[in-house]
């Protein structure tokens, strides 16, 4: 009995040593993820605005004729697609590594019949041990950028692809990545990169008789769509990294309690067994008693 004890006594020390680490990388999340939610949603309208003036520019040049303007926009016949897939390179962050590495797998799963080639391009760890695993063919790696990545942390990734869209090498390019709903949400998606999809007209921007181009309409596409795909690919990895936040937080939060109401159920189990030990040496000593009084 006395062995039993301790060895509850042992585990309610061990698991309460646990939820001190827990919690503590709760808090520790908790405080990244504010930064890194706060760059997220500061980066959308950026990226927004990129895109509806792009918008306003090809439009203008187009002459509303669908003509291709520049290498960037122009679309033809996929036989090579690159995929770059952004992951954390830590675990404890519940399933949103494996929930990624599902839609990328399936993703690919339903580009490769179509395609002749299909390359990923994985920036994390978690998803560079995955599509490796898997027999992927990996073109190119990204480890360890951090959890604030910086702007020019991404334009080596943005240059190759960009490089290899325009040789011919490539022609199509997609970012998967975990989208930040909110603390309990993130959802994986998949978007394309290149060739380049204006979004349609903003009433926001007008249409693109109403503005004027300087230096030259031309010139600002050639500018503005190099830095349009840094932009998609750098907002992408942002989200990623405030969903990565949000989600170990939320694991390490579940984690605590989980600890928490086994150190209580183990303290149970320990004054039970414990006061069955104290019945019985009662008992002992009751018996010994009638014992010696017979």
């Amino acid at each position: 009995m006395a062995g039993d004890i301790r060895a509850i006594k042992d585990r309610i020390r061990s698991v309460a040593n646990t939820s001190k680490v827990t919690r503590a990388m709760e808090l520790v999340s908790a405080s990244k993820m504010r930064r890194a939610t706060e760059r997220a949603v500061q980066s959308r309208p950026y990226a927004d605005r990129i895109a509806a003036v792009l918008s306003q520019i090809a439009d203008a040049l187009s002459g509303n004729q669908g003509e291709t303007v520049h290498p960037l926009l122009t679309s033809r016949q996929v036989k090579n697609v690159a995929y770059i897939h952004l992951t954390a390179d830590r675990g404890l962050a519940g399933g949103l590594n494996a929930n990624m590495n599902r839609k990328g797998a399936n993703f690919l799963l339903e580009v490769q019949p179509n395609v002749d080639s299909v390359s990923v391009l994985p920036v994390g760890r978690k998803g560079r041990d995955f599509f490796s695993r898997a027999g992927m063919p990996i073109m190119a790696e990204w480890i360890g950028l951090g959890d604030f990545p910086e702007f020019s942390e991404i334009r080596p990734i943005a240059e190759m692809v960009t490089d290899k869209f325009e040789s011919g090498e490539i022609d199509q390019v997609f970012v998967g990545f975990s989208r930040f709903i909110n603390a309990a949400v993130q959802t994986p998606e998949v978007v394309q990169v290149l060739p380049v999809e204006p979004p349609e007209e903003s009433e926001e921007i007008g249409s693109a008789g109403d503005m004027l181009f300087e230096p030259s309409p031309i010139a600002l596409l050639d500018t503005l769509l190099p830095r349009f795909v840094e932009m998609q690919i750098y907002a992408a990895l942002l989200e990623a990294r405030a969903s990565e936040q949000s989600a170990r937080m939320v694991a390490m939060r579940q984690a605590t309690d989980a600890a928490t109401e086994m150190v209580d159920n183990l303290t149970l189990e320990y004054n039970k067994a414990r006061q069955e030990g104290i019945t019985g040496e009662l008992l002992d000593i009751v018996g010994g008693t009638v014992a010696l009084e017979g």
